[in-house]
């Protein structure tokens, strides 16, 4: 039998090393952010709640530009390194800097006509909080333009998969946060603004300790004034491509929240915010994993390591399903509770809005490793206007929907159905651009993924016939549905080599070098 090679063990150890960091930054700020959740919407209100929620996703439509540069400066500052070239790192730092500069000058323009026009013409708030609103709103611009100035750092932590420094700083912010509660439940002020002006501090004060630490720590990340037109033309032809899909996720997203609130209004926001707050927090482990593989991707593909790029993107997409499998059944069968549990007050359509969300997390969770292969060859262009075809559909047909007099699930219904296109449509792209091997992804992914899925369901449905007590009912479902489908994985979803790769890379956690 062929030994390892020494690269593959050696990334193998620095993913499982980089995945524990990130899973006990996770631990916390799942605890942090369910707990300061619930007390921000017991000293709001479902109103002032669902209105701050309101604001900062009027502010994140103008996202859809940064998040094409984000996709843009992770990839090449992943393939600079992966080809261990500092000084075209240092000139792709430069210039991401560069852009961002020039980027939050033209959203600050945009924020002040457009968006400000829109909150205040548009939205439905109530008429008494409309100057809290737009303080909110305010504060907002400025927090956003805060964190798009540190995604160079931050991409630059990532791609030297320093993801231990990553999760202290998740740390910090948590503790900030909790920081942040605690002062608005003594103020005698306006508590939606204070509340909004706190969490305008937090990232500022991170975005601080992150400059100081790459520069303390990498040479590449020392900002000199330049403009590499070749770079920047890179950066533009790959952002722009990305624009197109990050804008028809961002109308997806954001589009809905605000198509709800103008045929419900701000307290079905509140119950959309919750929604996402719950998925969120479960869905950012599986996140945190993936994170921890994509610079493994892009560096073997800029290495031409082929095998190992295919066989990284079918134990990315498996093992990313499984995860979230795991801990969102046991969730979803008993979401109500939870919610109960959890809240003093649940917002009506929460527990509903929760369940459709994790049904489309789950193939979110499948679908990531495909577009960190796509952007690993830099060759995005048919892909992101298939993908935003797809996509973009969301914002239309949820209008339809809603116009028809439709549930209010209708709008996640559509999405959840058109993410299951979205991912056949990168599946099959995937195998055209790099002759992915998609029958073997088929058979190593696919088909163990809907039978772990079948025969996890049953234990849970069982349990919801056969017991009705309050409190035997909920602790059954939790724990019998998590062993449960734990075991399924284990027996039905991984192979014996698979189950032996997985102990090894626990254990290798314990190893403190790379």
């Amino acid at each position: 039998m062929d030994s390892i090679p020494q690269s593959v063990t050696t990334g193998n150890r620095r993913i499982a090393k980089n995945t524990m960091f990130l899973y006990m930054r996770m631990i916390l700020i799942v605890l942090v952010s369910l707990y300061t959740a619930r007390v921000v919407l017991r000293v709001l209100g479902e109103s002032d709640y669902g209105t701050y929620n309101l604001v900062a996703d009027a502010v994140l439509l103008f996202g859809f530009i940064s998040t094409a540069m984000v996709q843009a400066t992770q990839r090449f500052l992943n393939y600079s390194i992966g080809l261990k070239d500092d000084k075209l790192t240092n000139r792709i730092f430069c210039m991401s800097m560069n852009t961002y500069a020039i980027l939050s000058v033209i959203l600050i323009i945009l924020a002040e006509t457009v968006g400000l026009w829109f909150v205040n013409t548009k939205l439905n708030i109530p008429s008494e909080r409309m100057v809290a609103a737009n303080w909110c709103y305010q504060f907002a611009v400025v927090a956003f333009v805060i964190t798009l100035l540190r995604i160079s750092h931050t991409a630059l932590l990532v791609a030297y998969e320093r993801l231990s420094i990553h999760a202290y700083i998740g740390v910090l912010e948590a503790v900030e946060k909790l920081l942040v509660v605690y002062l608005i439940s003594g103020t005698t002020y306006d508590k939606l603004i204070l509340y909004a002006l706190l969490y305008t501090l937090v990232p500022l004060i991170n975005n601080l300790i992150i400059f100081i630490y790459n520069r303390c720590h990498f040479a590449v990340s020392e900002y000199h004034l330049i403009w590499d037109m070749g770079i920047f033309r890179k950066l533009f032809s790959f952002s722009s491509w990305s624009l197109l899909g990050s804008s028809a996720n961002m109308l997806a997203q954001k589009g809905i929240n605000i198509l709800l609130n103008i045929f419900y209004g701000v307290t079905l926001n509140a119950a959309v915010s919750i929604a996402n707050q719950v998925t969120t927090n479960v869905y950012a482990f599986i996140s945190n994993f993936q994170v921890a593989f994509n610079p493994q991707i892009v560096k073997s593909y800029a290495v031409r390591e082929i095998d190992r790029f295919n066989d990284l993107i079918f134990k990315t997409s498996k093992y990313s399903y499984f995860l979230l499998l795991i801990l969102s059944l046991p969730v979803m069968f008993s979401m109500q509770q939870v919610l109960d549990i959890w809240l003093e007050e649940v917002p009506m359509y929460t527990a509903g809005f929760c369940q459709l969300m994790f049904g489309f997390l789950l193939i979110e969770a499948l679908s990531a490793p495909m577009w960190m292969a796509v952007q690993a060859t830099g060759d995005i262009k048919v892909y992101q206007i298939l993908i935003a075809l797809c996509v973009v559909l969301n914002f239309p047909l949820g209008y339809l929907v809603l116009c028809c007099g439709w549930s209010v699930y209708s709008v996640w219904i559509v999405r959840v159905l058109l993410n299951v296109v979205a991912f056949v449509t990168r599946c099959l792209y995937l195998k055209k651009r790099v002759s992915f091997p998609l029958r073997d992804y088929c058979r190593e992914v696919i088909s163990p993924v809907l039978l772990v899925t079948v025969v996890s369901l049953l234990i849970p449905i069982i349990i919801n016939i056969t017991v009705d007590q309050y409190w035997y009912h909920f602790f059954s479902i939790i724990v019998g549905t998590f062993v449960s489908t734990l075991i399924v994985v284990a027996l039905l979803g991984m192979s014996n080599s698979e189950r032996q790769m997985v102990r090894n890379l626990l254990l290798s956690k314990f190893v403190r070098n790379n």
